[in-house]
């Protein structure tokens, strides 16, 4: 179904993960998208070809969106490509866990700039786009920590709890303009990250889902095309998908 034809969208951190299966699953349904990533060309190439073989038009920008000006500069890259903005998913995120009593000021502002500050200045710089257009579709990709809270995450809960509160906030102030914006919250999902966790330790995380298994990336970028193509009368929202481990 190509009901996104004709349509921009940037996700953020999407060369790999689930960022990429949301850019994927976007294209599939007809968008032009962009990626951005941090470090690695190799994989952003990967998805690039991926992306394009849906048909549709793609882009990747590198830039580290810890950096305010560069994460505007992303906005910016893409409506002077493009012309438009129609769609933008931030999911862009990282983790320096550590306990309160171990946890460094650096640990903290790298964390809090990168998954929240970059959330706040990409969308402050395509809101001037969306406003023009008297349409948009912003989701936040959160996580079920900054509802629950995880030992050994204050920086990360902190910062993703701060994605929902950001997200209702925006909402409020842009819903008569035709902008929608919610926020995802993903459980325990299947990653590269995830992967690096030695197999005890999934095993205790899995007895804590009440599913019993982990998510899986494509689950979370149906959620995101939902509320991009279907969701026109959805905003201020956060949708869980997570298995049942926060409910």
């Amino acid at each position: 179904m190509q009901d996104l034809k004709g349509k921009v969208a940037i996700v953020t951190g999407g060369s790999r993960g689930i960022g990429r299966h949301i850019a994927l699953q976007l294209a599939a349904r007809g968008a032009d998208v962009a990626i951005n990533y941090r470090s690695r060309q190799s994989d952003a190439d990967e998805a690039l070809k991926e992306i394009e073989a849906k048909g549709v038009k793609a882009l990747a920008i590198q830039a580290d969106l810890s950096d305010m000006s560069a994460a505007r500069s992303l906005i910016q890259q893409v409506k002077e490509q493009w012309g438009r903005i129609d769609i933008l998913v931030n999911n862009a995120g990282i983790t320096r866990d550590k306990s309160m009593k171990k946890l460094t000021d650096e640990d903290w502002n790298e964390v809090l700039d990168t998954n929240l500050g970059s959330v706040y200045a990409t969308c402050s710089e395509v809101l001037k786009t969306m406003l023009d257009q008297k349409f948009g579709r912003i989701i936040n990709i959160t996580s079920f920590v900054g509802q629950a809270g995880n030992f050994g995450q204050a920086n990360y809960a902190a910062s993703k709890g701060g994605i929902i509160a950001f997200s209702k906030t925006m909402a409020l102030e842009t819903a008569k303009n035709g902008i929608t914006v919610n926020s995802i919250a993903p459980g325990f999902t299947e990653t590269e990250m995830l992967a690096q966790v030695p197999e005890n330790i999934r095993e205790q995380i899995i007895a804590r889902i009440p599913m019993a298994r982990f998510g899986q990336p494509e689950e979370i970028a149906r959620a995101v095309v939902f509320l991009a193509a279907e969701g026109d009368y959805i905003t201020g929202q956060q949708i869980n998908v997570n298995g049942g481990v926060y409910m």
